[in-house]
């Protein structure tokens, strides 16, 4: 946790040190041209990818199912779409990678693994069996009476 409130509160310096390096290898007009034009495209990505998300989701409520992927895929859009609109080449770098469709599919797939992991941690100590009585689905709890004493 630590780790990454550290990188996020680096994280806008490491964009301007970037944007210092672009701007004086390219120029500020060039730069600022990149940056302006990355925040359109952005919001052109964001919209359509948006737009055909919520479709193939409504497809699979009108079949009956329920639409996780769709609702994770229109997740990692919106934030995509954000890191696009904020001014800065890495977080354009992270946001296209939230917006193309091939590296969106990889990362929810490590990040639904990694969800499927915890949930399989915490599911061994919760259905612990050694902690139930023999033949009941109870667990073994011995009770009593306690005083404090100052």
């Amino acid at each position: 946790m630590r780790a990454f409130l550290f990188l996020l509160l680096l994280f806008p310096v490491i964009e301007l040190a970037v944007l210092i390096k672009v701007g004086s290898a390219i120029g500020v007009l060039p730069t600022l041209l990149l940056v302006i034009g990355t925040a359109v495209i952005g919001s052109f990505l964001l919209r359509i990818a948006g737009i055909t998300t919520a479709w193939r989701a409504r497809e699979r409520l009108a079949r009956g199912e329920l639409p996780e992927q769709e609702m994770l895929e229109g997740l990692l859009i919106a934030v995509g779409g954000g890191l696009l609109i904020l001014p800065g080449f890495i977080s354009d770098l992270f946001g296209l990678l939230c917006l193309v469709p091939f590296s969106r599919r990889l990362l929810l797939g490590k990040i639904r693994q990694r969800v499927e992991e915890q949930a399989m941690r915490q599911r061994a100590f919760f259905d612990d069996v050694s902690v139930r009585r023999p033949g009941t689905s109870q667990p073994n709890v011995l009770e009593g009476e306690y005083e404090r004493r100052d």
